[in-house]
């Protein structure tokens, strides 16, 4: 299995450009809450909790991402429970709700990752590795961390195999 450093550098490697990297911070977020949504269903409640496809996916993601780093795994795990929470709420109301709401997010996320492609100039990572779709939420987690000045090591690791961060003329 490749190290933290090894996953976020190979999928940093197609995010270079700032409106991409930025695109990420919403595109992102919003297609894993979209997962967690749909994945919600079908589900059944047991001493107090919710269970469902989605509990299972974000169990798996989250012993990827503890397996890759504790600090970053935990704060993935926390960000996912929280996902899987709203999943499960709306899981239990009309299916047009969840439905709409689930895929509503998950259309209007990929829209948002591939505005950010176009001005990347590259496609989107996981279509020449498919473990990019499980590296992208924590390639966020980490930029939002090296923008409070927080894993620096990791951040000087990453740039050196990525390149820096620039805007590209589209």
């Amino acid at each position: 299995m490749k190290t933290l450093e090894q996953h976020l550098a190979q999928y940093a490697a197609y995010h270079r450009d700032r409106r991409n990297i930025i695109s990420h911070f919403i595109g992102i977020p919003l297609i894993v809450l979209a997962v967690a949504i749909v994945l919600s269903r079908p589900g059944f409640e047991w001493a107090g909790l919710w269970y469902s496809p989605a509990l299972v996916v974000a169990c798996a993601a989250s012993l990827f991402y503890l397996r890759l780093d504790i600090a970053l795994g935990v704060l993935m795990t926390l960000l996912l429970g929280l996902c899987v929470y709203t999943g499960a709420a709306l899981a239990q109301q009309s299916t047009a709700q969840w439905l709409g709401w689930g895929l509503g997010l998950f259309v209007v996320g990929w829209v948002i990752q591939f505005v950010g492609h176009y001005f990347e100039g590259r496609k989107p990572a996981f279509v020449d590795d498919i473990m990019g779709l499980a590296v992208g939420p924590l390639f966020v987690v980490a930029e939002a961390a090296f923008l409070l000045g927080l894993c620096k090591d990791l951040e000087r690791s990453v740039v050196a195999s990525a390149g820096p961060t620039c805007i590209r003329k589209a």
